[in-house]
């Protein structure tokens, strides 16, 4: 039967969800601040930002479900600001509509670790993304534990797929890369890295939609690809591109440069623990418990390149 899932946000995780959902016949609302260019058949738009409490409660009434697909700019201090009243906005609506609510989540929460990362690894206090991460995290749970809302938190690796713009595969590499220029990544792509696909992690979201209230409370790890390195990752696109790609590593004093222009750069250096050791995710309880059958790399690259040359 037919549901209705309001999605926060519209990010190329967004619209993937809202694209699946549609395909199979439930109603869409899509919330942001700027109506989209494109919106699925029959879906519906909802204007307002998260930090109205008001418009979000009313985007989400009625719904069965809610999506938080949102992002924030990636800097510490808005972070800090703004991801705990989304957070409060978020749990209040659906605490009133009695809506199940879905965070489409990444892996700061964990910190730095040497072992695969798991779900039932503590919260960290390290950096400040991370402990904002980790704050919003307490936030869920808790109002899960006490019976407020039913919750669940959908936890992806670093992304990428067509269109996704904020993808160091994808922006930093594949755009570069089908227009034969010179791919500047801002940190080594030689430590063994697990990447997710994006259509994988809307895949997984919409599982968790239709997913029992038994399966809320906890997180969940997005299935990947078996692990390659970044520049693994560039080589094989780069055959199927039938272009040899050409790799350099920013130096300190271009990234420096560069972080005068784009502030997010800078904010790249209390996550090196992603970068600077094998980053491996264990989705073992999301395969047991759904499905393991992973985009393979070959072909979620080719949709890719694909994107980047349309």
């Amino acid at each position: 039967m037919p549901r209705t899932i309001a999605i926060l946000g519209y990010g190329a995780v967004g619209r993937d969800i809202a694209r699946q959902l549609a395909a199979r016949g439930d109603k869409v609302r899509i919330f942001q601040r700027t109506r989209p260019e494109v919106l699925p058949a029959g879906a519906e738009f909802h204007p307002g930002s998260l930090d109205d409490a008001a418009a979000v409660a009313s985007a989400v009434a009625g719904a069965d479900t809610l999506i938080c697909a949102a992002g924030l700019r990636y800097i510490a201090e808005v972070w800090e600001r703004e991801w705990p009243l989304a957070m409060t906005n978020m749990l209040s609506a659906c605490e009133k509509s009695r809506a199940r609510f879905i965070l489409v989540d990444n892996l700061y929460m964990y910190g730095p670790q040497t072992t695969p990362l798991r779900e039932d690894m503590p919260l960290t206090d390290f950096g400040r993304k991370p402990k904002a991460r980790a704050a919003i995290t307490r936030q869920w749970q808790a109002a899960h534990t006490q019976g407020r809302v039913r919750a669940t938190a959908v936890r992806a690796s670093d992304f990428y797929g067509p269109r996704v713009g904020t993808s160091v595969v994808s922006h930093y590499g594949i755009a570069p890369l089908v227009k034969g220029k010179t791919i500047y990544l801002p940190y080594s792509p030689d430590q063994p890295h697990d990447f997710t696909y994006v259509p994988d992690f809307a895949r997984a979201i919409v599982t968790l939609a239709d997913a029992p209230d038994t399966d809320y409370g906890q997180a969940w790890h997005v299935p990947n690809a078996p692990t390659l390195s970044l520049r693994q990752v560039l080589e094989r696109a780069g055959k199927l591109a039938g272009r040899a790609p050409k790799i350099s590593v920013m130096p300190g004093l271009m990234k420096t440069v560069f972080g005068w222009f784009t502030p997010e750069l800078k904010e790249l250096a209390e996550m090196s623990f992603q970068t600077d050791r094998p980053y491996h995710v264990d989705t073992a309880k999301f395969r047991a418990r759904f499905w393991s059958d992973a985009t393979p790399f070959d072909d979620g690259l080719r949709a890719t390149i694909g994107s980047y040359r349309s």
